[in-house]
């Protein structure tokens, strides 16, 4: 990531601490009051940080005693007048209490952010997993061969 602007850097690094500490409150800090996110799981959208908010507090819940780590991958970034598109790989690989590993699977995100005052938000966020043609199931583990 040598090669990211430092605001992007910092953006992929304070998601990935929220996630592993399940610390909503600085998870919710990288999102714009306004944003807009398209899940891979379940719901259609989520209109507003607040409706995001409560999917997320139930994500964290659920894990119970378990972390996930948060790994980005292939990280492409285009800014512009105050506007910035991030794309990437991200790896999301579940840790027990004790930190073995325990299971991992992969997403295509794309973030658009807006910077206020020198600090990114996420204004839009769209997670996805491409279908297999043969039996219409999520394929949550990048193929590298491609």
């Amino acid at each position: 990531m040598a090669e990211l602007d430092k605001d992007t850097a910092r953006l992929l690094g304070q998601y990935e601490s929220a996630v592993f500490k399940k610390d909503v409150d600085a998870f919710m800090r990288l999102y714009d009051p306004a944003a807009r996110v398209f899940d891979a799981w379940g719901v259609w959208s989520y209109e507003g940080a607040e409706a995001w908010q409560r999917a997320v507090e139930g994500w964290f819940t659920s894990l119970g005693s378990e972390r996930v780590k948060v790994s980005f991958d292939d990280v492409t970034v285009w800014s512009a007048n105050g506007l910035s598109s991030v794309s990437a790989v991200v790896t999301y690989a579940g840790q027990s209490a004790d930190g073995q590993p325990l299971r991992a699977m992969q997403n295509r995100l794309s973030w658009v952010l807006r910077t206020v005052g020198h600090v990114p938000r996420i204004v839009h966020e769209h997670t996805s997993a491409p279908l297999g043609f043969d039996d219409q199931k999520a394929i949550l583990v990048r193929d590298r061969g491609l």
